[in-house]
């Protein structure tokens, strides 16, 4: 049986030496039950503090889990790892464009480069499945679906850009139990932003996702939708810096930190 086929099994170090290798899965979604995942944002030095105040303005999108030093790859508070190759896949951003995505950074990576570590909504999933909440995008195999959506946030000096969402089905009747169980975890961005009519957000259609793939809906599901920390990522898009690292969306840092460490 391979690591794809029994990830949540793993722990963070074994999952994170698989990516080493170049095992890129669709997503981390469901890897290593019960442990913390993390978006990744680098940046320049000159950049960094309007990333910091990007974040700090837009709290339930951007929460910090760590900050690197300046030129420094490694992970030290949240888990022992090289962000340079210890993620399943990176996206390369140069004047706000797509260059590249690639399983390994290490030729990117430059002396100048500040790390934010930012919570990610994997983290309350598996809280979500134990309180009977299912989840859509697990069991058919698919990345989270997230869509940019029409509300801007807050800007920071050359930073600014749109709030992006990730997206559950989750059935009528037990949306309650997921805005209880969610907000438990400000820091993996809390409770959802929106239930419900999704053009509310001016997402027009749930099937054309911008990041993710689409999920097939159950008989009486209903879309939740969470602030997503893909956000930053539209903000180098929409502000376009001359350079930036980024995971690639769904494709997390998972790490030494067990989810029970940021719950309120």
């Amino acid at each position: 049986m391979t690591t794809m086929e029994q990830p949540a099994i793993l722990t963070p170090s074994q999952a994170r030496e698989v990516f080493r290798t170049g095992e890129t899965p669709v997503t981390t979604s469901g890897w290593c039950r019960g442990y913390v995942q993390a978006n990744l944002l680098a940046v320049p030095r000159d950049l960094a503090f309007e990333a910091l105040l990007f974040a700090v303005r837009n709290p339930a999108a951007c929460p910090i889990l760590e900050i690197t030093d300046p030129g420094d790859p490694y992970a030290r508070e949240v888990a022992a790892a090289d962000l340079r190759t210890d993620l399943p896949a990176y996206r390369i951003y140069q004047d706000g464009a797509l260059v590249a995505e690639v399983p390994d950074v290490t030729e990117y990576w430059r002396e100048d480069l500040v790390a934010f570590l930012i919570g990610c909504s994997f983290t309350f999933e598996t809280a979500l499945a134990t309180a009977g909440v299912p989840l859509r995008h697990i069991e058919q195999g698919r990345n989270v679906p997230m869509y940019v959506t029409s509300r801007e946030c807050r800007p920071a000096g050359r930073l600014a850009g749109p709030l992006v969402v990730s997206m559950r089905p989750v059935p009528a009747d037990l949306v309650d139990v997921a805005v209880e169980v969610t907000a438990r975890y400000p820091a993996m961005h809390g409770a959802p932003i929106h239930v419900g009519d999704p053009a509310e957000l001016g997402i027009a259609d749930l099937a054309l996702p911008q990041f993710g793939d689409s999920v097939e809906f159950e008989i009486g599901d209903v879309p939740v939708f969470w602030a997503c920390g893909v956000t930053p990522q539209a903000a180098v898009m929409a502000s376009a810096p001359p350079f930036a690292i980024t995971h690639a969306p769904g494709r997390m840092l998972i790490t030494d930190r067990t989810e029970e460490t940021l719950v309120t």
